[in-house]
């Protein structure tokens, strides 16, 4: 017996119509993103792994532990991506961008891969959504990007958004603050766990988000970032919450929040939704300083975030206009079927294959099915089809066809060009030649719009 073959661990198929429900989402985002003048970029599933070595830094986990890596067969290094901002930057860069007016601002949607324990919500390969503002004003543009979140979140209908808010400082902040906090941690360290001793070393501030009561206590006692901002820093995030505060979007400063990657300075940020209980976080991001120069370009202001989509739809309201529009989103092709055994003489095409082209070609999705009545309907409910369009011998003697809609069981019987104005009111989409999208003729006996 022929071996079955399962998705690999920690990944997993995405299967209609929960693809609807993504695609709604993604719809969503492209539109709120619109607005505020983001582009889409598409970047390749592999880089060099250098580049994320150096952009995400080599001290976090994802690069120590988590990276899917290989050698390919010119013995180059390469890596499929655990995150999208050192792509994106990277892309930045190469194709000259910064010579293009500034701010550039950038979206993207796609996969991830980062090999973490599976568990729910949580995939080796998983999806983000996210953006990033590149060659911005400071707190104007970490503002911007924040209120351009909050659209989109509430667009998907989450309500009581509350955006979490740190600053961690910029270069000269973050020095004299690493020195303070190691010097604390130092003088305790039989009171941290063996991975904070590890981090005490490489990335000291991730010790701050340790979700362990005896590390928060401890920590409560230690020295405060915001004691060590440099004047410019301290004016920038007070810049960012004014910002906020004029458009009506609530904040709440989290002093303990950092973010898990290097390359981040001043504004850090999580955004959470307080309906959804202890696991409320749906996004996170911040601004940086250095990144684009660290992979070849020159000094220049960054801010973005990213979304985990799987998250995101998982956690989606039950109200969200997400999922209307999902279920209003093109349905299933029209099943055309015989009613019967109809003949077809040898070298031509049967009724329902010709019938099914026809309305392909008035842009109505269709697909000829064949076998008993009841496996029909089976298959009709299977890809969400609205009706089916039967076509029997006394159909193809009178030019007339019985359809039958799924949902109310209604049935009629039309002609062609009365079951085509039935069917648009399921598909009310021009023809492809209308549309552009090719230039075919359709033939002679084939009803065309506007046609009685």
């Amino acid at each position: 017996m022929a071996k079955r073959f399962q998705a690999p661990k920690g990944t997993r198929d995405l299967l209609p119509p929960d693809t609807a429900l993504w695609a709604a989402v993604e719809v969503a985002a492209r539109r709120i993103f619109g607005i505020y003048g983001f582009r889409e970029i598409r970047t390749p599933i592999f880089e060099e792994t250098e580049l994320f070595a150096r952009g995400v830094g080599e001290s976090t986990d994802i690069v120590g532990k988590e990276m899917y890596s290989f050698v390919d067969k010119g013995q180059r290094s390469l890596t499929l991506r655990p995150e999208s901002t050192a792509s994106v930057v990277r892309a930045y860069v190469e194709h000259g961008m910064q010579r293009q007016p500034q701010p550039v601002k950038l979206f993207y949607i796609g996969p991830q891969f980062r090999y973490e324990r599976p568990q729910q919500g949580r995939y080796r390969q998983f999806h983000q959504i996210g953006a990033e503002l590149l060659g911005g004003r400071g707190a104007e543009s970490d503002a911007e990007v924040l209120l351009m979140l909050v659209a989109f979140l509430k667009e998907l209908g989450f309500k009581d958004l509350n955006v979490m808010l740190n600053t961690v400082g910029d270069s000269e902040s973050r020095t004299d603050y690493r020195e303070r906090l190691v010097s604390f941690l130092e003088a305790r360290r039989e009171r941290l766990s063996e991975e904070s001793v590890r981090r005490l070393a490489t990335n000291p501030l991730r010790i701050l988000d340790s979700k362990s009561p005896a590390e928060q206590e401890l920590l409560a006692e230690a020295p405060r970032l915001r004691d060590s901002l440099t004047a410019k820093s301290a004016a920038h995030f007070a810049a960012v919450c004014r910002t906020l505060e004029q458009f009506g979007v609530a904040y709440e400063v989290s002093p303990r929040l950092v973010r898990g990657l290097d390359y981040y300075t001043n504004t850090v940020f999580e955004i959470v939704s307080e309906g959804l209980g202890a696991q409320n976080a749906i996004c996170g991001g911040g601004a940086y300083e250095g990144l684009v120069e660290e992979l070849g370009g020159q000094p220049t202001y960054g801010v973005g975030f990213a979304i985990g989509e799987d998250r995101l739809v998982e956690v989606l309201p039950a109200d969200s206009p997400a999922r209307e529009q999902a279920s209003h989103f093109a349905p299933g092709p029209v099943v055309v079927a015989a009613a019967g055994r109809l003949p077809v003489k040898v070298g031509e095409l049967s009724p329902l294959f010709s019938l099914v082209e026809r309305l392909r070609r008035l842009g109505i999705p269709a697909v000829e099915a064949t076998g008993r009545q009841e496996n029909v309907f089976e298959r009709a409910n299977a890809i969400a089809s609205p009706v089916v369009v039967f076509i029997g011998q006394d159909e193809l003697q009178s030019g007339r066809y019985s359809m039958r809609a799924l949902e109310s069981g209604e049935r009629g019987e039309f002609d062609e060009a009365g079951l085509v104005r039935e069917l648009k009111k399921y598909f009310p989409v021009t023809s492809p030649s209308q549309r552009g999208a090719g230039t075919t003729t359709p033939p002679a006996d084939s009803v065309t719009e506007g046609e009685e």
